[in-house]
């Protein structure tokens, strides 16, 4: 009987999350030998293509549901600085990639574009002054400008103004230093720049069938979709980083920590413009407010786009349902998904959640008027001819176990590793990809501890000189990393000011 193959890791999708990982672990052992796995014909063919997703550099700066505010005003930043400083370890290892000159360009898939807020009516002025005060008292939004004039605003925002009731209350802030990335390109560039290495091998049109404990590790049994073919590969650690896909291929692998998963699938569809007379004069990325009922996700944002060096702007969410797991997944994902683990958590959140399944099939059910009607409400003088749909990826989120409500639906993502660190699963959405090198960076130190802290250690602080939690407290050091990494990624001039970059 034939030999199964043998590499030390099997990472399961080629998106974002894979890409990473797999170079982050070659940089840090260069004889590692490992494969990726991939289903579609590309990298970054479901959530990390461009138009699946918001390409917002996410940092804190504009979202407004990182930021709640609690029944008594206050506004609780910890989510905001969190992901602002994981923002900031992510551009540490593109920095540290682009340096080395064999990785390629970093204007391929980062450009500087200002993150923006805005809010209507008395209450959202409320908030966004409070949020504001607080903010910018934290070095990482120093520079944010809050304004509640009309033509300060008409600056900001030239397309999103004209034909708005002169009455209307609003106020906005923006942060000129905000970023749109292109993860799609990101994703293709980091697989380009593995395959270059020896041992470091991406599969495509290959689905994985199985996986079964074998010698302390796995056994991944793999099927060729064009001719039908089965292979074996014995792995000493596998990641599932298959985005929808990533749940089932969990529950395979009957891990104890699998145990109790759901999914919860959201689809997405964007309105687009790429009419350059329009795209012109909207430069930046502008966050509002999400209907009451409605999932963070669905928060709806006016974006510039840069995609293959062409500005486009895109319009939404606006959210749906079906019960896909992948964008070009099959309609029996949900449902085999169920297993004894789980099916009390899932009925619990569907028994709980029926006003965002209501709000859900509402959003499927809206006209093209309907939609341009909520693009109104951004942009008064939108004209119809402009526009059209685009069907973005699709966002499984994690349905999990809760000893009061016995399930809870959570919004964000969740990495479950198995006990003995031979397996690891990523679960959940958004902000998943801006933040990817600190969750990638979380599995090494869970499923790898030991390289983490022994042989593996020096490089990790080469590349990454300053992690999270030092970012959070030392101001100096923060913006000293955050102007080498926006030197470093050519999003400011290298003679630019610390206090001064743009």
């Amino acid at each position: 009987m034939a030999h199964n193959e043998a590499v030390d890791v099997v990472l399961v999708g080629a998106g974002i999350m894979s890409a990473t990982l797999a170079v982050l672990l070659k940089e840090l052992d260069p004889a590692i030998k490992l494969e990726v796995v991939e289903l579609m014909d590309s990298g970054a063919a479901e959530s990390s293509n461009p138009w699946n997703n918001a390409g917002t550099g996410h940092a804190g700066l504009c979202e407004l549901n990182y930021t709640p505010q609690a029944a008594d005003g206050a506004v609780d930043i910890k989510k905001a600085v969190l992901i602002n400083t994981q923002f900031e370890v992510s551009k540490q290892f593109w920095s540290y990639l682009t340096k080395k000159g064999t990785f390629g360009s970093c204007k391929s898939f980062i450009s500087p574009v200002p993150h923006l807020s805005f809010v209507q009516g008395d209450s959202g002025v409320s908030f966004l002054k409070e949020r504001f005060k607080v903010l910018s008292k934290h070095h990482a939004f120093n520079d944010m400008e809050y304004t509640e004039d009309k033509a300060t605003m008409a600056e900001w925002m030239p397309l999103m103004m004209p034909g708005r009731d002169p009455g209307e209350t609003l106020a906005a802030t923006r942060v000129i230093n905000g970023t749109d990335v292109n993860f799609g390109a990101l994703t293709n560039q980091l697989l380009k720049h593995l395959t270059s290495a020896p041992d470091a091998q991406v599969k495509y049109c290959k689905r994985v069938t199985g996986l079964k404990r074998s010698n302390g590790g796995w056994t991944v049994s793999i099927k060729d979709v064009n001719s039908g073919n089965t292979r074996e590969v014995d792995a000493k650690f596998v990641f599932l980083g298959a985005g929808g896909a990533a749940l089932p291929l969990l529950q395979a692998s009957g891990i104890e920590e699998s145990k109790g998963f759901g999914g919860f699938p959201i689809s997405g569809q964007w309105l687009r413009c790429d009419n350059p007379e329009v795209v012109k004069h909207h430069q930046s990325k502008v966050y509002s407010q999400a209907a009451v009922g409605s999932p963070p996700m669905s928060v709806p944002h006016l974006d510039t786009r840069v995609v293959e060096g062409k500005k486009s702007l895109l319009f939404g969410p606006y959210a749906g349902f079906t019960t896909k797991f992948l964008k070009h997944g099959s309609f029996m994902d949900l449902p085999m998904s169920v297993r004894a683990g789980n099916i009390g958590p899932m009925l619990a959140v569907a028994k709980n959640n029926m006003d965002l399944t209501k709000y859900l099939v509402s959003e499927v059910m809206q006209s093209m008027e309907q939609r341009l009607d909520s693009l109104r409400r951004f942009y008064p003088e939108a004209k119809a001819e402009d526009w059209r749909l685009e069907v973005a990826g699709q966002r499984v989120q994690i349905i999990k176990k809760d000893p009061k409500k016995g399930g809870i639906l959570q919004f964000g993502t969740e990495l479950v590793a198995a006990k003995d660190g031979s397996l690891a699963a990523l679960l959940g959405a958004s902000p998943g990809a801006s933040v990817t090198v600190s969750i990638m960076l979380e599995l090494i130190e869970k499923c790898f501890p030991n390289q983490a802290k022994g042989e593996w250690a020096g490089k990790l602080a080469e590349i990454f000189p300053a992690r999270e939690k030092v970012l959070e407290t030392d101001a100096a050091l923060y913006r000293k990393i955050n102007t080498q990494n926006n030197v470093a990624l050519e999003l400011v001039e290298a003679s630019s000011e610390t206090e001064s970059y743009a």
